[in-house]
Formats: C-alpha cells, structure tokens, sequence
C-alpha cells in the first residue's frame, strides 16, 4: 500500500513539473530580427553619426537618417548653415538612367562618397562612378586613377624617388634618373627598405614573402629613415589549406612568427641614411624583434630625430634623442615597472621644446611633459581618472579621459581642453554621458556623438573653444524596437573578489520576458586587457547582437573584472601573469545577479567567446567546472606559449615561467564536465590552429566528451555564409545543452525571408 502511494505521488509530483521548455522557428525567426544587419538603418537610426570634415576648414557633410529616407546633409562653417548637401531627386534620375532602375531619391544606392570641393563631389555606386558637377549637375566619368606605386616614395622636395631593388635601398634622381645605391649588404633574409607584416603568408616550404616597401623620407629630405628586416633564423609556424575547390591536396602555407620565449625571431633593425653622403647609421638599441620594434619620429630641426623603444617584456620603455650629425642616442626619459608598461604614447610639441606622453607612475594613466633641453619631466594631469587619447596637441593640448567627473561612469570619456604653460583646464563635454569625438581638420569644432547603452545617442556639433553646442545633426530613433517590446540591457554593478571593487556590466533580457520564469545565463567573454567589454555607447548594444541570443529563452551578460583595461593600474594589473584569473570576478558577478533576481537561474550558466574570449570560455568550464555548464570557445589561445609573442610577454611576463603551464587550458584538460565546444579556422594565421588540436588532444587523452568543428576556409574571424553557419551551431548549442529545448537549424538570416 506505501510503495502504490509513494508511486502515486511520484507521477502527481513529476506531473505538477513544468515540462521542458520549447523554442520555436518563431522565437528564431525574432531572434534573427534582432541581429545587427538587420537593425541598422532598418529599425534602428543614427546611433551614431559619422561626419565627413570638407577640405579648407568649409564645413562637414554626414548621412542622416530616418525610416522613410536617407539624407546627405552638409554643414557649411563658420555660418553654421545646414542643407542637403546636393539635390537628392536629380541624383536619383542620374543613378536611374545608369543602372537602368527606378532609383528612389529617400533611398540613393550610394557606395561611397568623396567632397571633391564645394563643386564637385564623386558618387560612386555599384557598377561604376561619376564626377557630379553640384552646378548643373552634368556628371562625367572620372579618370582612371594611376595604381599608387607601393614600392617607391618621393622626397617632400620632389628631387628624389626611394626604393628597393636585390633587397637594398636606391635613390633615383627625379631630375636625371641616375640611380644610387644607399645599402650593400642586403640579401633575402636581411632585407633593407621593408616592414614585416604579420600575415607575410609564404605557400610552400621557401616560398616569397609578400613584397614590402617601407620608408620615412625626413620633413627636408636629408635623410631616409627605414627598417633592416632579419628572418635569418625567425621560427615558422604552418597551416594546411584544403579549401581551394581545384585541388585535392592541401598547400602548405608558413608565416614567420615569434612565440613567446623565442630567441629566434623576427628582428627590426632600424637604420637612417643621409643621401648625400650615403652614410648609413644604424641606431644603437640591441636586438628590437618584431614585437617590440622602435619607432622613430623625425624634428622640425632635421640635426635630430627621437627614438622610442621597449626592452623584451615589456617592462622598461626608453625615449632617446638621435644626433643626426654623428648617429649617437642620448638618454632623454627611461621607466620601468615590475608588471608592464601598456600602451606608451608619445607627441613632440616642437613649438614648446616638449615631449608629451602617457604614464601609469603614479597608478593612473597620466599625461607628462618632457623638456627636451633640460630633461626635466612634470605631470601635465594628475588624478584618480584615466586619460584615453590625445586628439589635438599646439599650445591647447585636447585629450579624452574618463572617471575624472564625480558621479560618472568609470568607462564613460569626456573631452578636456588644457593649456601646455597655464595647465588651465576645461571641460568641453559636461554631459554625463560617453562622447565620441571627431575634430575638424583646423581644429576649431568638434562632432559629438554621446550617449551611454540606456540612453540613445545624441550628435551634436559643437565649438573646440568652449564646447558650446552650435547645431544638432541627429538623434537616435529605435522607436520601432520600442513598438516591439525592446529595452535597453539593464546595467548592474557588482563587488569584485578582492571585496570592495565596484565592477560594471550588461544585462540583456528577451523581449517577451517573463519574470515568473528561470532564465540560464550566458557570460559573452573577452578578458583581453588591453581592453574592456562593458558597452560604453547605445550603438554597441545592438550591435554585439547579444539582444538576438537572449531571445531564445536567456539572460545574456557582459562583464569586466579585475584585470581589465581602462582603470587604475592596481586594477590592471590583477591580470598579470594571471590571464585566466579574471573570470573570477565573472563567477562572483553572476552568483551576486542570482542573489539579487530570482528569475536569474545559476544553476545553468553557459559562456561562449571569440579569440581571447575564446580561451575564456574553454577556460571557464575548465577553472569553475560545478559552475559553468555549457561554453563555446571559437578561435581560441588555449595556451599562451602558442601564441604570438606579443600578447603574453606584455600581459604575462617574459622570460617563460610556471605561470604560462598553470594557466593553459590543454593542461586542464582534466578538469572538463560540462559541454564544451570548440572552433577554428583552418587557416588561421592570427591564432594558429595548433592550440585547439592540442587542446582537442588532451580532452581525448583525458577521455572527455567535447565537440570539435574546424572551418577550412577561414581565417581569424568566420565571413559570410560560414560565419552564419557558425552562429547557428553557437545558438544551438546553448539551446539543447543549456536550456534543454529541442533546436531548431532550418531558418533564414534574411528577415525578409522569415
């Protein structure tokens, strides 16, 4: 009689369980709606304006649009006068009678745009291009453009033409063609007057480089500043092609590439030539390789030039001034770290004597003034914020930051006017919001796109002087998303694992949300840090297309922890030697989310990524495997000693140590329980392949589950139609193994066909 009740109530029990959930072709179909080309100037306008600057300072042309049309619009300056920028009816007939179609004016199927001059624009659209005369409108074909040559260069006083021939530097007289050769001792492998490209691609074992030209004639063409590329003895790495239709054997395909700990590398010699005397003077700087070459820039005095060099690893930086005359460096500024110094800018203000750069020495990234006679540095800014770029440097030095405005977003940019001598200092953008500035080309105005991912944009024209607001070119439109139940992705903050850290992310939730239901989680990662995920602007919201994801039944998140970039150096620096560590911060995130929703189920989390996002999301399963249940890893660096030299000896440290084995996902292998899938291109020259094949050989040898798809034909990111394919699998695979639906594949990318 128990055991028939307790069977009883078992059957009462499961059939009280809400069954599994379904998605259907029409949750598809309104997850397709809401990707990224299917968004932009369809259901969704002007997130973000791009203006076209006229030459000779007369104004800027931009696109605006609207969901009935499309307009070219100009704004003539100083007047501030705006009108179309030419009649859009008469170019409709001219593009009408051209591609034998009715042509809609609201709707010009223009591919690209050139402003000639105030007369004369060239249109050019599919099939061909003309010259449009805005006077009478008569057009004419342009004249085919003469193939720049890419292997020679003209000095700036036009009596001279550089190039290379049998792998050494020539000068050509453009008066009496005489040649004279300026190098002797280069040879294949030892290769003056060139760069290195890091997707150089050589079929077959021995075969040719691409040819590259390279050189910096100085502002008085005395002297030719260039590269020594030296591949004697730089380590190859190789890919197999079996995507060309016509043959049925792969091709070899190598590319020289440095992986961390390398000594044999790529080196970059650089050298500088007086013509004249033909005196070759290579600069004293050791063995620079590829991934920490020098850069030189030359002086308005052409007696010297600057130099700027990183030792291996990042963690000592040099400026030094070059004397022309004799080809020796003097010391002018040297810092060191005991992590890394990321992203050294520098500018010479030859009007000041100065040299302005960016420095993390006080914990922030600051703005310095070098004195080039006496040596002296001085803070040019100094505060708890961090300055993003220099835009404009003459006696007012115009430069981005962010988190210096009380009450703002940390992430969010404002553009800052501050005088080289009196350091007075203005705010231009006072507006609580990310601004994304384009100057115009004399300075004196400035395009202002602003907005933050809850708040569409807003595109202002406004005065380099005081940021005074003199026109609005256009705001943003997505009432059509709004008529169909969408939202902005909700931002959160969150406490970091350090316990008092205030971190930022996103929150995309489906349209039809319901918040009686349990929704799995899914962490779209890239810790990279050299840079940072959380959407700053309302255009990046839609167009990461996390919106179309979360339409099948999820809570989609993005998230920067500790470690990423943009942020005090303390907060940068958790990520070194510590890649994988910033998931930390992930997990903590999504457990406080749980916390704070009951409609946000922890219990099912899934990640996916691309590139470094990619190792994030293998590495999750593998660092948190009770935790993340289901990852798509496509593209991925699974371990950092196969990768390209740069990105670990800046972020993990060089020489090689320990840290590299304990943070590679094929040593942990071991850990996998959840579903895990991973991807790459089979020809992929950026993230070599070969990781994943390790990858996918350690989970067999630990006798794991997984799921492998490798892409012939592609490269580091999946185009067209193997890209859609890719997302399909990516969709699914979180739909069957992570929400537990059947999924659907039959459905179109095209809403038109939906």
């Amino acid at each position: 009689m128990r055991s028939q009740l307790s069977i009883l109530f078992l059957v009462i029990f499961l059939g009280c369980q809400p069954g599994q959930p379904e998605v259907t072709k029409s949750d598809y179909d309104r997850a397709v709606s809401y990707m990224w080309q299917n968004l932009n100037g369809k259901k969704a306008f002007n997130l973000y304006i791009e203006p076209n600057w006229m030459e000779g300072d007369s104004g800027l042309w931009y696109i605006h649009r609207t969901v009935l049309k499309k307009e070219y619009l100009k704004v003539e300056l100083p007047e501030i006068s705006k009108g179309p920028l030419f009649d859009h009816d008469r170019v409709a007939e001219i593009l009408s009678d051209s591609l034998d179609e009715e042509i809609s004016p609201n709707d010009l199927p223009i591919d690209n745009l050139e402003y000639l001059n105030k007369d004369r624009l060239k249109i050019s659209y599919e099939g061909g291009a003309f010259i449009l005369n805005l006077e009478d409108y008569t057009v004419q074909i342009p004249e085919k453009e003469e193939k720049e040559d890419e292997h020679s260069t003209e000095s700036p006083d036009g009596k001279w033409v550089a190039f290379t021939k049998d792998y050494n530097l020539y000068v050509r007289s453009t008066a009496t063609g005489k040649e004279r050769q300026l190098s002797f001792k280069g040879r294949k492998g030892h290769e003056y007057g060139t760069w290195y490209g890091w997707g150089d691609i050589m079929e077959g074992e021995g075969g040719e480089r691409p040819k590259r030209f390279y050189v910096d004639w100085s502002p008085d063409s005395r002297y030719i500043r260039t590269s020594i590329i030296n591949m004697d003895d730089a380590n190859k790495m190789y890919l197999l092609d079996w995507s060309v239709d016509t043959l049925y054997r792969p091709r070899l395909l190598g590319y020289y590439r440095g992986s961390p700990g390398d000594n044999e590398m790529v080196y970059d010699f650089p050298v500088i030539f007086e013509v004249q005397s033909e005196r070759e003077m290579i600069l004293d700087i050791g063995k620079p390789t590829h991934i920490n070459t020098a850069s030189v820039r030359w002086r308005e005095n052409s007696g010297s030039a600057i130099a700027n060099y990183a030792e291996r690893g990042y963690q000592r930086q040099y400026l030094k001034l070059i004397d022309l005359n004799t080809g020796k460096l003097k010391p002018l500024y040297e810092e060191t770290s005991e992590t890394n110094i990321d992203n050294f800018r520098w500018w010479i203000l030859e009007d000041q004597g100065k040299i302005l750069f960016t420095s993390e020495q006080s914990g922030w990234r600051q703005l310095y003034l070098l004195d080039l006679n006496s040596g002296e540095v001085e803070p040019f800014t100094s505060g708890d914020y961090y300055v993003n770029d220099v835009i404009s440097r003459e006696e007012n030095i115009l430069f981005l930051a962010s988190g210096r405005e009380e009450g703002s977003n940390p992430y969010h940019q404002y553009l800052y006017k501050q005088h080289v001598d009196d350091r007075a200092s203005v705010l231009l953008t006072p507006e609580l919001l990310h601004h994304q500035i384009s100057l115009s080309l004399d300075k004196k105005y400035f395009v202002d796109n602003m907005s933050t991912s809850e708040i569409p944009t807003v595109t202002v024209l406004r005065s380099a002087d005081d940021g005074a607001i003199l026109d609005t070119l256009g705001v943003a439109d997505v009432s059509i998303l709004k008529e169909q139940g969408w939202g902005p992705p909700e931002t959160f903050t969150a406490t970091a694992r350090d316990g008092q850290t205030t971190i930022y992310g996103a929150m995309w939730k489906p349209t039809n949300f319901d918040q009686s239901r349990k929704y799995p989680v899914i962490d779209h990662s890239y810790t990279g840090p050299h840079t940072q995920m959380y959407p700053r602007d309302f255009r990046r919201v839609l167009s990461v297309s996390n919106q179309a994801l979360a339409e099948l039944g999820f809570v989609v998140i993005m998230v920067d922890g500790l470690g990423s970039a943009r942020r005090s150096k303390a907060f940068h620096d958790y990520s070194y030697k510590n890649l994988g560590g910033n998931l930390e911060d992930h997990v903590l995130a999504i457990k406080q989310l749980g916390e704070r929703y009951r409609w946000v189920d922890t219990s099912r989390v899934g990640i996916f990524g691309h590139s470094a996002g990619g190792y994030d999301a293998a590495h999750g399963l593998l660092q948190f495997p009770g935790f993340y249940d289901v990852g798509v890893a496509s593209s991925a660096d699974h371990d950092h000693r196969m990768e390209k030299a740069w990105w670990p000896e800046m972020y993990m440290g060089w020489p090689v140590d320990s840290a590299y084995h304990k943070q590679s996902n094929i040593t942990m292998a071991g850990n996998l329980k959840g579903k895990l899938l991973i991807t790459h291109g089979g020809i992929d020259e950026n993230v070599n392949p070969s990781a994943t094949f390790k990858l996918a050989e350690a989970l067999v040898r630990a006798d794991k589950q997984f799921d492998l798809m490798i892409f012939p034909s592609q490269r580091h990111g999946y185009r067209d139609e193997v890209g859609e394919y890719f997302r399909k699998l990516r969709w699914n695979y979180f739909v069957e193994h992570l929400l537990g639906a059947e999924p659907v594949w039959d459905f179109s990318w095209g809403e038109e066909d939906n």
